[in-house]
């Protein structure tokens, strides 16, 4: 009887063992060479040259049509821009830095005599409930499993072409 206990409780460690599993993931597929978004598909896809390698739906800004141009619009930009780098300590579990906004993006809106806004990322999921498709500030949402591949995936310096 004491050994069915012993091996319970080692079947049972290792159970609990693999339910702390890290947010950070490997991948060791083809590289991804580019970020494609439609805005108005919601979908992002990940390519490697012309092959999709793997597609996902997503969330905008809480006023997604339209070219971001000033902070606080709620629009998701739309040009070609990079990833700039990795946030590891994430508010929104992990997230990967697009390079808005670009030199045009600021001369606009210094022409205006507004702020072009900024903190541009793809992100995973808030901490709190979401009801709303479109939710973020600006950003491009997906949940936080799919952050944790992307993350993986994704290097400094890819670029990102989102589309309306």
């Amino acid at each position: 009887m004491g050994f069915l206990r012993v091996l319970l409780l080692v079947v049972l460690g290792l159970g609990l063992s693999a339910c702390g599993s890290s947010k950070f993931k490997t991948y060791n597929g083809p590289e991804v060479t580019e970020i494609q978004v439609s805005k108005s598909d919601r979908k992002m896809y990940l390519l490697h040259n012309d092959e999709v390698l793997k597609t996902y739906k997503i969330g905008l800004g809480f006023n997604p049509v339209g070219h971001k141009q000033f902070e606080g619009d709620g629009k998701t930009p739309e040009g070609t821009y990079y990833i700039s780098h990795r946030n590891p300590k994430s508010e929104f579990h992990l997230s990967l830095g697009i390079s808005y906004p670009n030199e045009a993006d600021r001369a606009f809106a210094s022409t205006k005599g507004k702020p072009p806004g900024g903190d541009i990322f793809i992100h995973g999921g808030p901490n709190r409930k979401v009801t709303k498709r479109d939710w973020t500030a600006g950003c491009i949402a997906v949940t936080d499993r799919q952050m944790e591949r992307i993350y993986a995936m994704v290097k400094p310096g890819t670029p990102i072409h989102i589309l309306p």
